[in-house]
């Protein structure tokens, strides 16, 4: 069995990713009165390259989006689960203003992302109504036609 290893990060380190979490929400138009939602859609799109949240209200506007790419992750960093969580801390920062209270999450994709970003979005003190896998299933289509007999 071998050693635990125990990360540990330092002082320097968490204050480089608060810096890349508040350049990634600064990016967003600030000035603006942000309007009161209630319910939003949360879509998370995990591939095994890259992981995307949108969330938007109840009409489809977005309100807010995020990916792993845009916080600074690349290569095949972006679609691991620590990338995810970085993602929602950053959409949540985002969300403070709307006054959010509750979240449908529709999940599509089978990357490493998907578990980890619904978990997040509890931790950070959003209610979850309902969560639904849009995940396109392929079922082989219709019948092929008869073969050509000249």
């Amino acid at each position: 069995m071998g050693k635990k290893k125990i990360a540990t990060q330092s002082a320097e380190k968490a204050i480089k990713e608060q810096a890349a979490i508040d350049t990634a929400v600064a990016k967003t138009s600030p000035g603006r009165k942000a309007k009161r939602v209630e319910l939003v859609r949360v879509y998370i799109r995990a591939s095994y390259n890259n992981t995307l949240i949108t969330v938007t209200d109840e009409k489809g506007g977005v309100l807010a989006w995020s990916s792993a790419g845009s916080i600074g992750f690349a290569g095949p960093k972006k679609a691991t689960p620590f990338a995810a969580s970085k993602m929602v801390s950053v959409i949540a920062e985002k969300l403070k203003n709307y006054g959010v209270v509750e979240m449908e999450v529709y999940m599509s994709g089978i990357g490493g992302g998907r578990d980890s970003a619904v978990r997040s979005l509890i931790n950070h003190g959003f209610n979850i109504i309902s969560i639904k896998d849009v995940t396109p299933v392929p079922h082989n289509g219709p019948r092929p036609p008869k073969v050509r007999r000249v």
